[in-house]
């Protein structure tokens, strides 16, 4: 049913299920279609969160397949997501959501109304893109982004916050997609890592935890910013050798690359060591919004 594409990093290169994403994409938009007519999250102002996040996921899923149909080009998939934000920017303003941000060690900063055409925008086109970037590996782009959205999740129901059932089925399902994802018997594909980006860009905005989900993606766009100035700069990309069992690296030109450097590990040790990088983001960013 679904295309297989080779394994790169597990020895013989063995055909595995790839584009599962799809799946995430379909089994979110029923379920939160199902809590709009069901009444379960209450509207404001006849603006329903479950349908803009459905909204914003089913671009993101589409976004995928598209890329995986054309291969876009990078310059077209930075600025394809901020299409989502337009939903999201309505709902913003309909639930008289915060204009301002509490930036640590900074703190707070008041955008006013360019709040919801700018920075709404820009988290929407940043998040998407850096977590579609931090990939290609087992497990990687499926379990690192489950951990922000437990943290997300967390955060918004010890603040009280009633979207706890309208991010509790998405996020099981995208646990049991990462279970099978790390153990290398799928891939989610494009569509799985841009849908899975804008639910976390979305349900932030949402849910209003902007300062908590720019704490927990620093890995990622400490990640991408290393990428994209290693391009401009040295003109080369990132990637790592693999001898059959270990992944190694010759240079630091990613967040991969840098913990593979002249440093052979398997594929899972590096997802661990990663994923317990953003983890450790994560409970600092829910320490920071709690306290």
């Amino acid at each position: 049913m679904f295309p297989r594409v080779p394994d790169q990093h597990k020895e013989g290169k063995p055909l595995v299920p790839n584009g599962l994403g799809v799946v995430f994409v379909l089994f979110t938009t029923v379920y939160l279609f199902l809590l709009y007519f069901l009444g379960i999250v209450k509207t404001v102002n006849d603006v329903s969160a479950p349908l803009t996040l459905a909204v914003c996921i089913l671009f993101g899923g589409f976004m995928g397949l598209l890329d995986d149909w054309m291969d876009l080009k990078w310059r077209y998939k930075a600025f394809m997501p901020l299409i989502a934000a337009l939903p999201l920017v309505y709902l913003a303003q309909q639930y008289s959501l915060r204009t301002s941000i509490m930036l640590p060690f900074v703190g707070m900063i008041d955008f006013s109304s360019s709040y919801y055409f700018v920075i709404i925008p820009l988290i929407v086109m940043i998040v998407t893109n850096v977590i579609n970037q931090l990939g290609g590996l087992n497990g990687l782009e499926t379990v690192c982004s489950a951990v922000i959205l437990i943290g997300l999740l967390g955060t918004s129901e010890l603040l009280g916050q009633p979207y706890f059932t309208m991010m509790f089925g998405p996020l099981i399902f995208w646990l049991v997609l990462a279970i099978f994802n790390f153990r290398g018997k799928i891939f989610v594909g494009n569509s799985g890592s841009f849908a899975i980006g804008m639910t976390i860009a979305s349900f932030s905005i949402i849910t209003d935890l902007k300062a908590s989900l720019l704490v927990s993606i620093l890995p990622y766009v400490f990640n991408s910013s290393w990428i994209l100035l290693t391009i401009f700069f040295v003109r080369k990309k990132a990637s790592v050798a693999f001898d059959g069992k270990k992944l190694v690296s010759n240079h630091r030109r990613s967040l991969i690359t840098l913990i593979t450097y002249k440093r052979p590990l398997t594929e899972r040790q590096v997802v661990a060591a990663i994923s317990l990088i953003v983890t450790l983001f994560t409970v600092l960013s829910v320490a920071i919004a709690v306290i």
